[in-house]
């Protein structure tokens, strides 16, 4: 009898020793595993999956050992990094409470007022886009699923389809995102920008506009305007000159129209054939001429009244402008800012 009673407890104790074995900690290292969990993925396979990354001793150990502690259930699916040596529980912590590894992130702004080119080059330069690749999408609207890329002119006569639609912002996205995926973020941040703005609808109405003209109108402003105080104002003018049947004649519609902005535009410059070019045609350009900022769409949905149909750059440093209703206190404009040089 006593030698029956001791081989129980010298086979109970080697069974313990053995199930002791299987479930301490592996060999510890400073160097992480990162591990990816799918979704769907049950504790039968994750626990097997840990065994194969040679976290674990034993997938059917580590099984047990969830059933008895009645966990497991709540585990986070996602890209882990664990460094050998640690234990079950903290295992199981780091599964449950979801703490994966943080995506790495790249992070970069568009200027308010930026063109598609410009946009393509500077993102390019900064390795987030291939510049031309992103040329290219800003003219196949239909690549991407935003709902008010439907309504975009088809117009032959855009430069680039997209001009004006890619909101300006600071954006974080993935690491290794697409062209695609930014062009996509940057036009559904001009979506949301667009629905945050009270009674759109109502006020395009009542100005018989669309989006697109109102876009155009925003981006004129942008372009001209530095001073924030003088964007409604400047917009007043712009329609102001519509009603009027005046051509617009501003200078950076002819920019737009050049490789590279010059400082200085020549007369030469003003004869570009474009319908771009408001010195040449009555009326708004085709389409955006950059990518105006919400301030900017807000005065071309909401212009100043005024009686003005001109306007020249200060030359005193200010960077506002000096308006005026008539040719002639516009020529007398234009002599008072040249002499505050």
């Amino acid at each position: 009898m006593l030698v029956f009673l001791l081989i129980i407890v010298v086979v109970a104790g080697g069974a313990g020793v053995y199930v002791w074995s299987i479930m301490r900690p592996v060999q510890a290292s400073t160097e992480p595993i990162v591990f990816e969990i799918k979704s769907g993925s049950g504790t039968s396979k994750i626990a097997d999956q840990l065994e194969q990354e040679g976290l674990i001793r034993s997938g059917l150990a580590f099984k047990g050992y969830l059933k008895w502690k009645k966990q497991g259930s709540n585990f986070m699916a996602g890209t882990y990094s664990l460094n050998p040596g640690v234990s079950y529980d903290e295992i199981i912590n780091k599964l449950s409470n979801g703490e994966v590894v943080p995506e790495e992130m790249v992070k970069f702004t568009i200027p308010e007022g930026y063109t598609v080119l410009q946009m393509a080059g500077k993102l390019s330069y900064e390795h987030v886009v291939d510049r031309d690749e992103f040329i290219k999408l800003a003219n196949d609207p239909s690549a991407f699923d935003v709902d008010f890329v439907k309504n975009i002119p088809v117009d032959e006569e855009l430069r680039y389809v997209l001009e004006g639609y890619l909101f300006p912002e600071t954006y974080e996205l993935k690491k290794g995102s697409s062209t695609h995926d930014v062009m996509q973020r940057m036009l559904e941040e001009f979506q949301t920008k667009i629905n945050s703005i009270p009674d759109l609808e109502a006020k395009l109405q009542e100005k018989n506009l669309s989006l697109h003209e109102l876009l155009t109108i925003a981006s004129l402003v942008e372009k001209e305007v530095v001073v924030d105080e003088e964007r409604a104002l400047v917009a007043g003018v712009i329609y102001n000159r519509i009603n009027q049947d005046m051509k617009l004649e501003i200078d950076a519609t002819v920019q737009y129209l050049l490789d590279k902005p010059k400082e200085r535009l020549f007369f030469k410059d003003l004869k570009v054939q474009s319908p771009y070019n408001t010195y040449l045609n009555k009326g708004l350009p085709p389409g955006p001429i950059a990518s105006p900022s919400l301030p900017s769409i807000e005065a071309a949905l909401n212009p100043e009244a005024s009686e003005y149909l001109f306007y020249v750059t200060k030359k005193d440093g200010s960077s506002g402008h000096l308006f005026a209703k008539t040719y002639k206190e516009h020529q007398q404009n234009i002599a008072k800012s040249k002499a505050a040089q």
